[in-house]
């Protein structure tokens, strides 16, 4: 039975047009806890808090971090996964005018190293589970104290001890940030070199917040429900998305997708989150008796592929909103729901410009591909670049637009298509990966030569993480042995699945690795693939 999904026209978020000096986290965390009071504002971990609630644990939170002799500027970091101490210390920090730096919970090693080195941070709070990944690595001098969220080890790491969160108690009031002021640093990998940290300010997270929840329609009826790490731009956002609208924020652990439409329908949510993967993986199950049990009217859904798009909202019985944004940007292309189109990501948005360039930066005629180029118009509506790395800031903001490494087309009616990413950015399941951080890694095996990471085609959606590995001279490598050594030092999404051991790598006349050879290639009759070892 087709479905027909209702059409309606997007409302100005009821925070759209506040004073740019109000645009901020703490601001906002007054401003809705006065409004809301006792409204739920977040559910987490089995347990509910008000809006009062969040804000004063938010002050609580940051009055701790003071009493730590942290002070305005100074950097936080989290290493954990979602749960309400995560969240508890972004605002916490942001509210007495630090930084907070959120890490992904699967680093280790030298991605490790490098963040909380980089970030400079002089807390880490983190999960008592992951406390080993710290006696890995040497840790950096700026780094003074280390939280743990439970029990800490017996064991000191390295030079530092071990101490328990301390408990909330008093207060404090909310430092006098401004919207240009950075609230977070959030790490993305880029492809040439090192992750980098990129400078969000207050505004920019109210900017998400009113664009999406015009976006998707969101008010203070809806509950918004999210399995995506707190510590990626999505999840943030969408909690930034339910305060501005005064509506509810459910966040479940993790992806699991034979539980995640249980956990929709038990969360009462009426929008939801689907990135990367999770399209193809949910659609791929076999029917289940909570697959229209939700309440679920919209969910955000960039890169849904356009052989899906419709199959899955009749299966589902929702819409789907695409469009483009990033760690750096903001929601600044994006599909109306009411009237959709498969395979697209939508038109640009009224706060910001959007051109598609050559390799020059000069415009191309609508239906040429070319890189897409970004632009707000309000202030502070994107990152301000990245931490310690002016040269990357202004590589990346050449002429005074962002440039987003994604290859697109801008139709002549103003729709964008995606095409494909420029750089080696290898894009799986939600997480970008950097093809240099996986070769530093790789290089570190006594006995490879040298290596080339690089996307291939997944089966699911996006890429899957593909590594051609030349061994030292009279070296006899193994593949489970290269799968081995990327186990202990890298991130679990950033671990190669498929290994090819070869003679020589393609290069250029400068010696430069032929990587879109290499991608062309793909596997290849010699590759191994780590999923499906037992079929060799």
């Amino acid at each position: 039975m087709t479905v027909e999904l209702a059409a309606r026209e997007r409302p100005s978020a009821p925070l759209r047009g506040l004073p740019i000096t109000e645009c901020t986290l703490p601001a906002l965390l007054n401003r809705q806890a006065d409004a809301f009071g006792s409204k739920t504002l977040l559910e987490i971990d089995g347990s509910s808090y008000t809006y009062i609630q969040v804000r004063d644990r938010a002050a609580m939170t940051a009055a701790v971090f003071e009493q730590a002799g942290i002070r305005s500027g100074d950097r936080v970091a989290t290493l954990t996964g979602n749960r309400l101490e995560l969240l508890e210390t972004i605002l916490g920090a942001t509210w007495m005018g630090a930084v907070a730096v959120p890490l992904n919970a699967e680093l280790r090693g030298e991605q490790l190293l490098h963040a909380l080195a980089n970030s400079g941070a002089r807390i880490l709070v983190i999960e008592p589970a992951l406390l080993k990944r710290l006696q890995e690595i040497t840790l950096p001098s700026t780094l003074e104290r280390v939280w743990s969220l439970g029990s800490p080890s017996a064991e000191p790491v390295s030079a530092l001890r071990v101490e328990r969160f301390p408990a909330l108690s008093g207060a404090r009031p909310a430092a006098p940030v401004a919207p240009g002021d950075t609230a977070a640093l959030l790490y993305t990998s880029g492809t040439t070199g090192v992750s980098k940290g990129v400078c969000c300010p207050h505004a920019q997270f109210y900017w998400w917040g009113v664009n999406v929840s015009e976006q998707l329609g969101i008010t203070e009826k809806d509950v918004l429900y999210t399995c995506l790490p707190l510590f990626h731009t999505n999840a943030l956002n969408t909690f930034v998305q339910a305060l501005v609208s005064g509506a509810t924020f459910v966040v479940g652990r993790r992806f699991s997708a034979s539980r995640f439409w249980q956990e929709v329908t038990e969360s009462g949510a009426t929008v939801t989150y689907l990135l990367g993967a999770m399209i193809n993986i949910l659609w791929s199950r076999e029917p289940g008796p909570f697959d229209r049990a939700h309440r679920v009217r919209i969910a955000l859904s960039p890169a849904t592929p356009a052989t899906l798009f419709e199959p899955f909202r009749q299966r589902f019985g929702f819409d789907l909103s695409d469009g483009f944004g990033s760690t750096e940007t903001n929601a600044a292309i994006n599909s109306a729901p009411e009237a959709p189109r498969a395979g697209y990501l939508g038109r640009v948005q009224p706060d910001f410009d959007a051109i598609v360039v050559d390799e020059y930066d000069v415009e191309v005629p609508d239906g040429t591909p070319g890189e897409l180029l970004l632009r707000s118009r309000v202030p502070f509506g994107f990152a301000t670049g990245y931490f310690t790395m002016p040269d990357k800031t202004v590589e990346a903001w050449q002429n005074l637009w962002f440039h987003t490494g994604d290859r697109v087309v801008r139709e002549p009616d103003g729709w964008f298509r995606f095409v494909d990413r420029l750089k080696d950015v290898i894009r799986r399941r939600g997480e970008n990966i950097s093809s240099f951080e996986v070769e530093q890694v790789l290089c570190l095996h006594p006995g490879v030569e040298t290596a080339a990471a690089f996307p291939v085609a997944s089966d699911m959606a996006e890429d899957e993480v593909m590594v051609s590995v030349v061994p030292k001279e009279g070296y006899e490598l193994h593949p489970a042995d290269i799968v081995a050594h990327c186990s202990d030092r890298l991130a679990k999404f950033a671990v190669p699945r498929f290994v090819d051991i070869v003679a020589e790598l393609p290069r250029t006349a400068n010696g430069k690795i032929r990587k879109a050879e290499l991608r062309e290639r793909g596997r290849t009759d010699t590759t191994w693939d780590r999923e499906h070892i037992h079929d060799r």
